[in-house]
């Protein structure tokens, strides 16, 4: 059923660690816009969708919000390796390091954990695709949000080709309602 190449979809190379930045860029993980909780949506959604053609895009995007998540968990690692405990402390890192040392939990940067909440599946063709492409939009705005607060340029480039692809999933969604 599944090829899975062991490779991210996009690199993900960290050269300076940043326990701050990694608590923000976590929540693209297990926020409630991040892509854990886009790829259960477009996955649970395609059940029950009549049309083939947009069961296979849910299926295209949904599969790849995975590797997204993938790479957002390679990026929050990354920053978060071989910290010292005096770095952990400074950065703001030490109550979610109490909790997963540094394991990747999904989680929002507020520190809600991830809950099912987080995407929706309801049966209509209509009003999912309306739910996918608003998911696309707070997506990418929170992608923006993060831009605005990295300076980091390894961080900076893996930020916006996520940020690129939520804008081409809004589009092929878009594409998939004007169908019906």
């Amino acid at each position: 059923m599944w090829q899975y190449e062991k490779k991210l979809q996009y690199p993900v190379k960290i050269k300076n660690p940043n326990p701050a930045l990694a608590r923000c860029v976590i929540t693209q993980f297990g926020g409630p816009d991040g892509e854990l909780g886009a790829a259960n949506r477009y996955l649970s959604q395609r059940y029950s969708m009549p049309y083939g053609e947009v069961r296979g895009i849910l299926t295209d995007v949904g599969t790849e919000e995975l590797g997204h998540a993938e790479m957002v968990s390679a990026l929050v690692y990354q920053l978060t390796r071989n910290l010292s405990m005096e770095e952990i402390k400074a950065s703001g890192f030490d109550t979610y390091f109490v909790d997963h040392t540094t394991g990747l939990y999904p989680i929002a940067a507020s520190g809600v954990p991830f809950d099912a909440l987080a995407f929706a599946s309801k049966g209509d063709p209509i009003t999912d695709l309306t739910e996918d492409l608003a998911a696309e939009q707070k997506a990418r705005t929170t992608y923006d949000n993060i831009l605005k607060l990295a300076d980091d340029p390894d961080v900076r480039d893996v930020i916006r080709f996520l940020r690129a692809r939520e804008v081409v999933h809004f589009q092929r969604f878009g594409e998939a309602l004007r169908s019906e």
